[in-house]
């Protein structure tokens, strides 16, 4: 095959996996678009991409959990504590690099909490994550009673505010950590052992997986990219709220989801999960511009993650 079949074919495979996504994510610009004028805008297609940055990391790390057919709904508790982390390293004298150190490292102990629970003591994630959404949640207004605290380092609110080479700094992070997802999941062993754990378990045991540490370290990276998701949304916010991540943990669901990303486990890709997130920053900015109530909006990607589900079930149905 010459390098330019190889490249037709590739093209081809690429617009049968992700044709239908993005064509869904056009017919949502248009629509918004047809609705409010203002939608089609370079301005707001910017804001929308800062939007979505904090939603995209969140959903990089449920795709890795739910690879394994496993769901991680702390993520959005995570996000808060994280910001909170931050704000409490800045108030007791700490830099910026330590600051952001101790913020990834607690990221990373919660998700080793979710991953040591599911894995050791054989607890369903849902169960375990329930319960340390609240857990963490309770932890965020710990150090403040309830109140906001006040970001005041520089650097940390350059972050989610400041532009790099044209582009808000927020974009160029969250490019680089879809680079070392995707390249991670579809280039690396540790992918592949991702792949074959969460498509076929006693498989993946009888190949010489080390099933539970290779899941603790899914749930450590989920905990991570919440992290970071808590620093580029308190950076935004110069400060940390306690109600900060708020239902995150859906709308990352969602777009891993519809990025294809399967509920059983052992299919799901990156580069679905970016325009899936793409496509609920696109309704969430779409619908706070025709002022739709926010319950409403609830109910909307409630649907559209049962849209979604169903069609995975479809799929699956069909291939047997």
């Amino acid at each position: 095959m010459t390098q330019q079949s190889e490249t037709q074919a590739a093209f081809l495979r690429a617009l049968k996996q992700y044709g239908g996504i993005l064509l869904s994510l056009v017919m949502l610009c248009v629509i918004f678009s047809f609705l409010n004028p203002r939608f089609m805008s370079v301005v707001n297609f910017m804001n929308i991409l800062q939007q979505v940055a904090v939603v995209a990391i969140a959903a990089f790390g449920m795709t890795w959990v739910i690879l394994l057919g496993e769901i991680d709904l702390s993520v959005g508790s995570i996000i808060a504590v994280a910001g909170m982390v931050g704000a409490q390293c800045f108030a007791f004298g700490l830099g910026f690099a330590p600051a952001l150190v101790v913020t990834l490292l607690a990221g990373a102990l919660m998700g080793m909490l979710n991953g040591v629970l599911t894995a050791k003591l054989l607890l369903p994630s849902f169960i375990v994550t329930v319960a340390t959404m609240g857990i963490y949640r309770g932890m965020v207004s710990l150090p403040t009673n309830g109140a906001p605290a006040m970001i005041e380092n520089s650097t940390w609110t350059a972050i989610g505010t400041e532009s790099f080479l044209g582009l808000p700094i927020i974009i160029w992070v969250v490019a680089v950590l879809f680079l070392v997802n995707h390249i991670l999941l579809s280039k690396t062993s540790f992918g592949r052992r991702a792949y074959l754990t969460g498509g076929n378990r006693e498989a993946a045991v009888y190949s010489g997986i080390k099933v539970d540490r290779l899941k603790i370290t899914i749930f450590m990276i989920s905990g991570v990219m919440a992290a970071i998701s808590g620093v580029l949304l308190s950076s935004r916010l110069f400060s940390a709220q306690t109600n900060a991540g708020m239902s995150y943990e859906l709308d990352a669901i969602a777009a891993a989801v519809l990025g294809g990303t399967s509920l059983a486990g052992g299919v799901g890709t990156m580069v679905g999960t970016l325009i899936g997130a793409l496509i609920i920053g696109v309704m969430n900015n779409g619908m706070n511009m025709l002022s739709v109530p926010y319950f409403y909006q609830l109910i909307v990607k409630g649907l559209v993650i049962l849209i979604a589900v169903w069609l995975d079930v479809r799929a699956k149905q069909a291939k047997r």
